[in-house]
């Protein structure tokens, strides 16, 4: 069988792996790899900003202070700045399902790589171009009148690129856990549930069923905690928030270590 995965096929078994495992070397090319990949980028840079447009540029948007620290539009910026690093990173660690079906497992299966030490590269993968999408959001939000102070820009953005982290062993655990064939497929409806849910489309509101319930859904955390610079968020909530990103990325991460470790075990 033809290993189509290229690069680091070659380079990472013959280069020393340090750190527990873990190899710089092999970050380095899958960083690269990534970024020749240009489906990868075009629906990881051009659906966030399009989206934002579509939501978050009427006129009174831009003239409604309604928040602590800025307009309408920045927080729809912000809300679509979390979506895209979720798409992002959810994407990136999802590949790994392409690389099953190529038997990058059995390569990987040769080397001192650790369950831990590839999880932690796939996800700072992923979370490279998570930053990015951020960034393309940002600077259309900033062109189409969203207003915030400089510092909540930066701790908004911060917050959702550290955050897409959860949503990178996200994608992992679903890249080991479905075929390749199907992965992309399925997660496109899964990621805009989450989102609906965790109230980046629309204000999940104070009072009924929805808000208790999107409480416990992963997007919730990370896009309250992303806006809470912003809004002015309660202690309470932001605790809520916390716990939620907190726990969600105990379970993917252990879920996708697992899966690794089956994957790499049955090779």
């Amino acid at each position: 069988m033809t290993i189509t995965t290229p690069s680091a096929t070659t380079h990472t078994p013959a280069r020393a792996v340090a750190w527990g495992g873990f190899s710089p070397t092999f970050l380095r090319l899958e960083i690269r790899r990534l970024l020749r990949n240009r489906r990868a980028l075009v629906f990881s840079l051009a659906m966030p900003p399009v989206f934002f447009v579509i939501f978050g540029t009427q006129s009174d948007y831009q003239t409604n202070y309604a928040f602590a620290h800025g307009n309408v539009t920045a927080y729809i910026a912000i809300s679509m700045a979390v979506y895209g690093a979720m798409l992002s990173t959810t994407s990136g660690g999802a590949m790994v399902s392409v690389e099953r079906a190529q038997g990058w497992s059995r390569q990987l299966r040769l080397t001192p790589l650790s369950p831990v030490a590839y999880i932690v590269t796939k996800t700072l993968v992923a979370m490279t171009m998570g930053a990015a999408s951020i960034i393309v959001v940002f600077a259309v939000a900033a062109f189409f009148g969203a207003d915030m102070p400089i510092w909540v820009w930066v701790v908004s953005g911060l917050i959702a690129w550290i955050g897409s982290a959860v949503f990178a062993a996200f994608g992992l655990f679903m890249g080991y856990l479905l075929p390749s064939e199907n992965v992309m497929q399925i997660l496109g409806p899964v990621l805009a549930f989450l989102a609906l849910a965790g109230g980046l489309f629309v204000p999940l509101g104070d009072s009924g069923w929805f808000p208790v319930l999107a409480q416990f859904t992963p997007l919730y955390g990370l896009a309250t905690v992303s806006r809470a610079a912003f809004a002015g968020t309660e202690s309470g909530t932001l605790a809520v928030a916390a716990l939620n990103l907190l726990v969600w990325a105990t379970i993917f991460i252990a879920g996708a270590a697992m899966l690794f470790r089956k994957d790499t075990k049955r090779a």
